[in-house]
């Protein structure tokens, strides 16, 4: 691989994954099975946040769902199954907007998600048990991009940073894209302040979000329906190893966000 290129390989063939299941060993697997190694410098895994949920049985059956007083008001006012609103609201430390059809809210873990990144896509529960069901977020994910990264480094004798996405949306901008939000082995967030520019200038404000670049580029090889890719590799991006790693260092404080 050429310096400056960046290589994204699909893990194909990855098995449909359940509750309980090995998710560490099913990748290994998957890149000894397509001769995957690293080709020169650290590579990256990006790990579908829905892969990893299911894997950690975050599958819930609506139908054992208690709705409370408050969802069924807020479902009232938004049009959503009052069971939906129940879960988003439990897995919510606030409610940031509300419009039909939509509830934004901060996530336990801090992100800012529609629906608090509760899904009823691609679970692969639904059609075996005919039960309607959601799928949350891990309940830490970058605890589960460090048991990842852990795993997977052990078994290919070699580090493997992981970042676990999923699509969101943005302010301001129509369409979505993968986000970071569990990081493991990898400075999220490389502070380019002190550096120069081509000219010689000194940067000021420079700090991109490596994670999060990550996380987008894997999800248009990931896709977002029926393509059955959760688990990219990535070679070839400049990176900053961490053992300190978190999803956090993404997060916005309170008091510096103008538009909350």
């Amino acid at each position: 691989m050429a310096a400056g290129e960046m290589h994204l390989t699909p893990l194909d063939g990855f098995p449909a994954v359940r509750p309980g299941d090995a998710l560490a060993e099913l990748i290994v697997s998957n890149l000894r099975r397509q001769s995957l190694s690293a080709g020169g410098g650290v590579p990256v895994l990006v790990v579908a946040q829905k892969v990893v949920s299911k894997a950690e049985g975050r599958v819930v059956c609506l139908h054992d769902v208690e709705v409370s007083d408050d969802a069924l008001r807020l479902a009232k006012e938004t049009g959503k199954d009052p069971r939906v609103v129940e879960l988003i609201l439990q897995e919510s430390r606030s409610v940031i907007r509300v419009r039909p059809g939509l509830i934004i809210t901060e996530h336990r873990t801090g992100h800012i998600a529609a629906n608090a990144g509760i899904d009823a896509s691609n679970t692969g529960v639904a059609a075996e048990t005919g039960d309607e069901v959601v799928l949350l977020w891990p309940r830490d994910p970058d605890a589960s991009a460090r048991k990842l990264s852990e795993t997977v480094s052990q078994a290919l004798g070699y580090h493997v940073p992981v970042v676990i996405n999923d699509s969101l949306g943005r302010p301001w901008r129509m369409g979505t894209v993968g986000f970071a939000i569990g990081v493991a082995g990898l400075e999220p967030v490389w502070d380019q302040v002190g550096e120069q520019d081509l000219d010689g200038r000194t940067m000021q404000v420079t700090a991109p979000a490596m994670a999060d670049a990550l996380a987008a580029a894997a999800s248009l090889v990931q896709g977002e329906t029926d393509q059955g890719t959760p688990v990219v590799w990535a070679e070839g991006c400049p990176l900053r190893v961490s053992e300190q790693a978190s999803s956090r260092a993404l997060l916005r404080a309170v008091q510096q966000d103008m538009f909350r």
